[in-house]
């Protein structure tokens, strides 16, 4: 006996496991979240030396390609034509430039900084009585003339300034030395975090070394498994996303890197005190987009204004020019216009993200939405231009309604137009039904 098997039975049936599939993952997800969430934490450990390796290999790459197009190609295409050989070395000696030149940046810049905020932070704790006194004597010699003012001013000094000064000697160097004491003791723990970080690093040169071959894969699994329509946008997708991301991202950290120090050479000149320490402050706050020069502008206002009050004011000064010069000129020149965001849908990014992931959502807030932003709007083109309406913003701002294709405009004066003709002819309507009856 012979069964004829019918194609829309079986897609029924992969259609029916499917959903019943999706079901139970979905209670699951539901009743169990708990421990589907413990599986993906024990399964990040496990593989975090993999994912520090792609993170690593994804942001050294266009160092990587800097070197290649700028320095090396030049130099191994002078005595004769490129070949594969030739190739893998210049792919070899870009790897290890840019991993010396990360390494020797990094050793560097901690070697530098961490002694000089390490004094920093100890000078505060044991100042802080004498610049609270030296605040006091600028206060009262200057609000004189309006005792009701010095008086509250003088409360709220002395309110907040012993709660300063045990959060100090309490909390923050308390925290230093148990720090320290716990990295001290927890010598398995930071061996195992330095050895994930090793083997990150190895898997990030085996990447950095085949990145072409990865992408040639990767764009091979989507042509098989889509149709070519719908693979093309994909790759496109996924090219907009990696190049909005790492644009982005390396020049937000190129432009607070530059923001740092021309921040520090402003503060020396200028004879501030802890210039370091608010240079530091400025430039990382400053990775946060928007709200990242007033967050660290108004710590390091406060520190200066304990030391000297007069140099607060020069200092705020400085920072308002320095954060005019960072969002007119260098911001826009290193990061261009990498998202196409404007000014509405950078705050709300920053909102949203950081009141969900913290510090990290507000960094990398703007280019995830940036994406979202792109695709929501592509799709959107692609929807009205099936339905053969124009796809310019420009087009619905004083648009009323469209009537069979044709768009009527939003006008007042038509409007009154026509409410006063309606308004007449209804009266006309009114009156006559009168009289018949």
């Amino acid at each position: 006996m012979k069964f004829d098997i019918d194609k829309k039975h079986i897609s029924f049936g992969i259609t029916s496991f499917l959903v019943i599939a999706a079901s139970i993952c979905f209670y699951y997800l539901i009743f169990h979240g708990d421990r589907f969430s413990a599986k993906l934490n024990a399964l990040a450990v496990i593989a975090s030396p993999i994912l520090y390796g792609i993170v690593l290999a994804y942001l050294l790459t266009p160092i990587v390609n800097y070197l290649e197009k700028k320095l090396l190609i030049s130099l191994f295409t002078r005595s004769s034509v490129m070949t594969v050989k030739k190739k893998k070395y210049m792919r070899a000696i870009s790897v290890l430039m840019t991993l010396a030149l990360v390494i020797l940046f990094i050793y560097g810049f901690f070697s530098i900084l961490i002694p000089n905020l390490i004094t920093s932070i100890q000078n505060i704790s044991s100042q802080f009585p004498y610049y609270v006194q030296n605040l006091t004597n600028f206060i009262e010699k200057y609000l004189e003339a309006n005792p009701d003012i010095e008086k509250i001013v003088m409360q709220v000094i002395d309110t907040y300034s012993e709660d300063i000064n045990n959060y100090l000697n309490n909390s923050i160097i308390p925290q230093m030395e148990s720090l320290v004491k716990t990295v001290s003791l927890s010598l398995i723990s930071v061996l195992k975090a330095l050895w994930n970080l090793i083997i990150g690093l190895i898997i990030s040169i085996y990447v950095l070394f085949s990145k072409e071959t990865f992408a040639g894969q990767l764009k091979k699994i989507m042509y098989a498994l889509f149709s070519k329509k719908h693979a093309n946008s994909l790759i496109r997708d996924l090219r907009f996303t990696s190049d909005t991301f790492i644009g982005f991202i390396s020049g937000k950290i190129l432009d607070s890197l530059i923001i740092g120090i021309l921040c520090f050479a402003g503060t020396s000149l200028l004879n501030m005190p802890y210039a370091l320490l608010i240079s530091v402050i400025v430039g990382v706050t400053n990775i946060i987009p928007f709200f990242g020069p007033y967050i660290g502008a108004i710590p390091s206002a406060v520190l200066v204004l304990m030391v000297n009050p007069v140099q607060c004011i020069y200092f705020i000064i400085f920072i308002l020019v320095l954060q005019q010069l960072d969002g007119n000129v260098i911001g826009p020149k290193i990061l261009g216009q990498s998202t196409g965001l404007t000014g509405f849908w950078v705050i709300f990014s920053i909102t949203i993200f950081g009141g969900l992931f913290g510090i990290l959502g507000m960094v990398i807030g703007v280019p995830v939405f940036a994406v979202i932003y792109a695709m929501v709007r592509r799709i959107i083109e692609r929807i009205l231009k099936r339905k053969g309406l124009p796809v310019a913003t420009k087009e619905y701002i004083n648009l009323d309604y469209i009537d069979n294709d044709t768009f009527i405009p939003r006008d007042t004066t038509v409007q009154k137009k026509f409410f006063n003709l309606s308004f007449i002819k209804r009266k006309a309507k009114d009156d006559s039904s009168e009289g018949e009856k």
